[in-house]
């Protein structure tokens, strides 16, 4: 099979140590002896082999090392890592290949390793450029410690950066806001993430400002429903003056930056999910791995028992059905600006969109939440603001 005839394929890597918990997160993460970090990327090196012999007819074009905080291990221990992904998977030349790092753990040797292993972008988590908004979300780093990390990155040779942030945090305002967006800009990173917080069940914030909470003592308050409102709306507009095209709901980038990883996301590009954890989608298929950090490490992955351990590692396996397929068209294509095709949609499905969603969309037209360019079907900008609400109504009984 040439590598034109192979289907593309998206890898996502789970790292789930972290050196402290920020306490917004309910990700899978969680902090590790050096011996358990060791243990568990040979034992992820050995799921690597077990899965790549599965993925002959697949070309890789995107990898995700995300976590946690993958910058937290020894590079050596990443080293051994991508020296197994690029032997066991066909990696094309130009993937995208993705770290992410935390400038608290970000020392400045691991960023030249990382670049000669072939990793080409860095995603660094800052969420703000406010100190004291840092220490609130329980981040262990500063923002002058941040500067230092964005400089090693650009001094190793990556041309391609993404910055996380965070609005509408513990005491942030629109003036601390736009300071933020103001600093970040002024580096130029060609790509920036601009989430709004979500309290979590299970988390400390949650127990701080979940339903029927009341933060108290040293804790601030969070911003309220207006200025979320506005702390949201600046983003767009302050984004967008500084030349950064707003590609999804919450991501923006330079022309020609846009994070390929995360569209294929969005456009159901399948993906392989590497790791404690890690979630996937291929052949039509849905499902997740084990959670259980020991369950994990005891599963046999050596050739003999390698069909037994990947079925225990996935557990259930949801099988989508063609109407399920088509919700997740809608509201993960919906994300993007530009929306979803019509032609691409009969393509896919064999039938008209407007045979199958013509109701709905003719409502969110006539109510401004939705509009149609061409075969090109995307959220309007009041659509936008209110997306969670829109999206819900593409779900088919």
């Amino acid at each position: 099979m040439t590598n034109r005839q192979k289907k593309p394929l998206e890898l996502y890597v789970h790292i789930p140590f972290c050196a402290s918990k920020c306490l917004y997160c309910d990700f899978l993460s969680f902090r590790a002896l050096r011996s358990v970090q060791e243990e568990y990327i040979m034992q992820l090196i050995r799921e690597i082999r077990a899965q790549g012999a599965c993925c002959r007819e697949y070309q890789v074009t995107t990898v995700f090392i995300g976590g946690g905080t993958p910058s937290v291990i020894d590079p050596l221990l990443i080293r051994d890592l991508m020296q197994s992904l690029f032997e066991n998977f066909h990696i094309a030349g130009d993937a995208e290949i993705t770290i992410e790092v935390n400038p608290g753990t970000l020392l400045q040797r691991k960023l030249p390793v990382y670049r000669a292993l072939g990793i080409n972008r860095v995603s660094i988590g800052l969420q703000s450029a406010n100190n004291r908004e840092l220490q609130y979300l329980g981040r262990i780093h500063t923002f002058e410690e941040f500067l230092k990390s964005f400089q090693y990155a650009r001094m190793s040779g990556f041309s391609n950066i993404n910055i996380d942030l965070m609005s509408s945090i513990p005491g942030q305002t629109m003036d601390s806001w736009r300071n933020t967006l103001k600093k970040v800009t002024m580096l130029k990173p060609e790509h920036i993430s601009a989430y709004s917080l979500i309290v979590e069940e299970g988390t400390p914030f949650f127990e701080m400002y979940g339903e029927g909470a009341n933060a108290c003592g040293q804790s601030p308050s969070l911003p309220d429903e207006d200025t979320e409102n506005r702390l949201y709306h600046l983003t767009r507009s302050f984004l967008a003056e500084q030349g950064y095209g707003r590609y999804e709901i919450s991501n923006y980038s330079r022309p020609g930056w846009e994070c390929r990883h995360n569209i294929g996301y969005w456009t159901q590009i399948p993906y392989l999910g590497l790791g404690l954890g890690a979630a996937s989608y291929i052949k039509g298929c849905r499902f997740a791995n084990e959670r259980d950090m020991d369950a994990y490490l005891s599963l046999d992955f050596s050739e003999a028992f390698r069909d037994n351990a990947l079925s225990c590692l996935r557990g259930a396996v949801h099988h989508l059905t063609r109407e399920e397929k088509m919700e997740e068209f809608m509201f993960l294509g919906l994300r993007m600006i530009r929306g979803v095709s019509e032609l691409e949609f009969v393509s896919m499905f064999g039938i008209k969109l407007e045979h199958v969603y013509g109701a709905v969309m003719k409502q969110l037209i006539d109510n401004g939440l939705l509009q149609k360019k061409g075969v090109w079907i995307s959220l309007t900008e009041w659509g936008m603001d209110v997306s969670n609400l829109v999206l819900r109504e593409f779900l088919l009984d």
